[in-house]
């Protein structure tokens, strides 16, 4: 019995220790977090454009408009357009259910997926006037 007494004392002493272990790698921790951030602060520098910067953004688009148009209209658009309306459907079908279930239908959310996709299918014909 007396042994026992004496591992228990021996358990309490290692806990301790190993809770101040703990507390001295979270220290160490913080501290090289804090080192990182105050030398990547020092190191920092400010840069200035020099020269004609929206000049070379509108030489970029010029050169990069055909692509981008034929990437949007034939990819990003029918994409989204797809999603939406899955989405639509989805919930169209859920607020039917619910009207089974209460006997009420909320249009809220199916009308403004409709509104979305509407949108979203018409957008490639006036998108690029006002860009």
């Amino acid at each position: 019995m007396n042994n026992f007494y004496n591992l228990n004392k021996f358990s309490k002493a290692t806990k301790i220790a190993i809770h101040d272990k703990k507390k001295r790698k979270m220290m160490i921790g913080l501290i090289v977090v804090i080192c990182v951030f105050l030398v990547t602060t020092m190191m920092c520098q400010d840069t200035y454009a020099a020269g004609n910067v929206s000049g070379v953004i509108e030489s970029a688009w010029n050169s990069a408009e055909s692509q981008i148009k034929n990437v949007v209209n034939n990819v990003v658009f029918p994409v989204i357009d797809l999603v939406l309306a899955v989405f639509f459907f989805v919930k169209l079908g859920t607020a039917y259910f619910d009207y089974r279930k209460q006997g009420q239908f909320e249009w809220t959310a199916p009308a403004i997926l409709f509104a979305c996709l509407c949108f979203t299918l018409t957008a490639p014909n006036y998108i690029w006037n006002i860009l």
